[in-house]
């Protein structure tokens, strides 16, 4: 079954762009389109899409309030939001209102679909070292809670579980953190999966927003 890709942006030229690229691949279809955020929620409303690709600046409704709404509906498709400048506020606020992950416009081709194929899997961080630096530059929006976790859910955790999330949170994949703890990658992947329906999360990326919010870990990437 192919994956059905949204895309959103206000500029005509580089949804045509994408479309070529992801119309080439024989797993994806391009069901829709929209040139800003308050048309892609319209079309969602009569339309299946599993990932949505989201600008966050345009006209009427930005991506960041897009996002929001879009990930507040049961079973919503993931969004991936595409930003014009790395380390742009916005990809932050697109983050912690749900996004999935995030990539910059002049991303090569294949590592958009990858990172399309990664989002639609459950694999939801796209390119951690990125994330992780976007985190640190705009960790002092996060409010401060004294090295004490606000998320009472997290003590629910296991200590094994609290490791997992916490290389999680420092972007490392599966495969580094089975290096690092000297476990399976499936081991890891069910920890990661255990973690996220503990937390009542999406997926990775919201992984690390939660640490930083909690203050597991600082900006750095250290743990506190």
């Amino acid at each position: 079954m192919s994956i059905r890709v949204m895309l959103v942006d206000d500029q005509v030229l580089l949804r045509t762009g994408f479309r070529m690229v992801l119309a080439a691949q024989p797993d994806m279809d391009v069901v829709a389109e929209a040139g800003d955020g308050a048309e892609a929620i319209e079309i969602l409303r009569s339309t299946a899409v599993d990932v949505v690709l989201m600008d966050v600046r345009m006209p009427r409704l930005d991506g960041v309030e897009a996002t929001r709404r879009i990930c507040a509906v049961p079973d919503a498709p993931k969004v991936l939001i595409l930003t014009t400048f790395d380390l742009d506020e916005y990809a932050f606020s697109g983050l912690k209102a749900g996004a999935s992950g995030f990539m910059l416009k002049d991303v090569p081709p294949g590592e958009l679909l990858a990172a399309i194929r990664s989002v639609h899997s459950g694999d939801a961080v796209v390119a951690p070292s990125t994330t992780r630096r976007l985190l640190d530059r705009f960790s002092p929006m996060l409010p401060s809670v004294g090295g004490e976790p606000e998320h009472k859910e997290i003590e629910r955790l296991t200590e094994r579980e609290k490791e997992v999330m916490l290389l999680v949170a420092q972007g490392l994949s599966n495969g580094e953190i089975a290096a690092r703890l000297v476990l399976s990658e499936a081991t890891v992947k069910t920890h990661v999966g255990r973690i996220l329906t503990k937390l009542n999360l999406r997926d990775r990326v919201q992984v690390v927003v939660l640490a930083y919010e909690t203050g597991l870990v600082r900006a750095g990437g250290s743990p506190s």
